[in-house]
């Protein structure tokens, strides 16, 4: 003779209440839709279920902010937008239950609290534009490498067709002073994304 056990109706309810549930409040939907990193990531998740590549996220985000396809961009494109993503603003996302983001994995899947903020992507306000702005940096990078790129360009070609004032240089030194450059302004960009990721 088997033995029936009955299960209190709300039992199930109680299984389901206790798994973890995001109730954001408008200054912390506010806050989260402020960057516009954050802002494209949730509409590269609006339409698309179940887990998806973070990489996949940060190249399609950094071609939409370079206006440009993931194909043409170019890999210091694809790093900035990268790094920005994985230690700040997932992780925040992640912390507002907005998100499952397995970082050593690199894995990211909506939550259903996402909705909430899907709602408010298609009505940005004045506010929001503006955030916008100041969380951009201040240097004009492309500008910066620009410059940099013409500078060394007349250094080699000087160098190389020994004109007065630069021929009594090595080769060497000149090759090593170019480098130097780049890296220290590769460098500066580096430290000026992590402030401007911190920052949000």
């Amino acid at each position: 003779m088997t033995t029936q056990v009955e299960v209190p109706e709300n039992s199930l309810l109680e299984e389901h209440t206790d798994e973890k549930t995001t109730d954001l409040d408008d200054d912390e939907i506010y806050h989260l839709l402020q960057n516009e990193r954050r802002r494209s990531v949730l509409e590269y998740l609006r339409d698309r279920e179940g887990p998806v590549q973070m990489r996949d996220i940060a190249e399609q985000v950094a071609a939409w902010e370079h206006d440009t396809t993931v194909q043409a961009l170019m890999s210091d494109q694809r790093q900035r937008v990268y790094i920005a993503l994985y230690q700040a603003h997932l992780p925040k996302l992640e912390k507002k239950g907005i998100i499952d983001y397995n970082q050593s994995r690199g894995i990211v899947e909506k939550k259903p609290a996402a909705q909430k903020l899907f709602a408010h992507l298609k009505q940005p306000t004045d506010d929001d534009e503006s955030a916008d702005t100041a969380d951009e940096s201040d240097h004009p990078w492309g500008t910066y490498y620009l410059g940099v790129s013409g500078v060394s360009a007349l250094l080699i070609g000087a160098s190389g067709l020994g004109l007065p004032g630069i021929a009594s240089v090595p080769h060497l030194f000149v090759a090593l002073a170019v480098m130097s450059v780049y890296a220290a302004l590769s460098f500066w960009q580096v430290i000026d994304e992590f402030e401007n990721a911190d920052e949000e």
